[in-house]
């Protein structure tokens, strides 16, 4: 691990490949009842091990691209994690390929067709703007209401800042509860969906500046 901030005694970590079953257990502890993984895994028989599965998916391709992965807390006790990408990297290695076959066959034809279903709605609202994309960000269940998220957010914006190809981020949530706040961080709607009746996509941009 690489450390690049320190703040209130907590580490912002960049994660790599020897993490990954700690970026996993973090990010199934914080989505385990996300509205996502609830509708494409849809199944109470085995959910957890589905949900490792699919969360192990994103989680590899972010590394598999050379994508960024941050992390929060100490190196021994990871609370957060963010995952991050660039739009632009369209590139599929093989090796992705190949674990996305394999995803699939396990979590079955009608899971993947949820999922894209869910990317269809998810990517209706696009800017014109070179940009990074913040995938997912979870905080531990134990860990929420301690900034965790924030501090994480806070060094993706870091991140765009720095980046010259890089003129803003971003996101999407299907959890009501978080559109104020990411209006609140200076996040723009772009505007919003329903994948069914039970789910909404929001979808946001926030220029590095205005």
């Amino acid at each position: 691990m690489v450390n690049i901030m320190r703040q209130a005694g907590n580490e912002i970590l960049n994660l790599e490949q020897k993490d990954l079953s700690v970026i996993t257990d973090v990010l199934s502890d914080s989505f385990f009842d996300y509205p996502v993984m609830r509708y494409v895994i849809h199944s109470e028989k085995n959910y957890i091990i589905k949900l490792k599965t699919l969360l192990n998916f994103f989680v590899m391709a972010r590394f598999f691209r050379h994508e960024t992965i941050l992390g929060i807390g100490s190196r021994s006790n990871i609370q957060g994690v963010a995952l991050i990408s660039n739009p632009k990297n369209t590139a599929n290695p093989p090796e992705l390929k190949i674990l996305r076959d394999q995803v699939w066959s396990e979590l079955g034809a009608a899971s993947r067709s949820r999922y894209e279903k869910f990317g269809e709605v998810s990517a209706k609202f696009q800017v014109n703007v070179s940009h990074i994309h913040l995938n997912m960000i979870g905080i531990k269940n134990g860990a929420q209401g301690r900034g965790y998220g924030r501090k994480l957010i806070e060094q993706v914006h870091l991140l765009s800042l720095k980046d010259p190809d890089s003129g803003g981020i971003t996101l999407t949530t299907e959890d009501p509860a978080k559109v104020s706040f990411y209006q609140y961080l200076g996040y723009h709607l772009l505007g919003e969906s329903d994948v069914t009746q039970q789910l909404r996509s929001w979808s946001f941009f926030r220029p590095d500046r205005t």
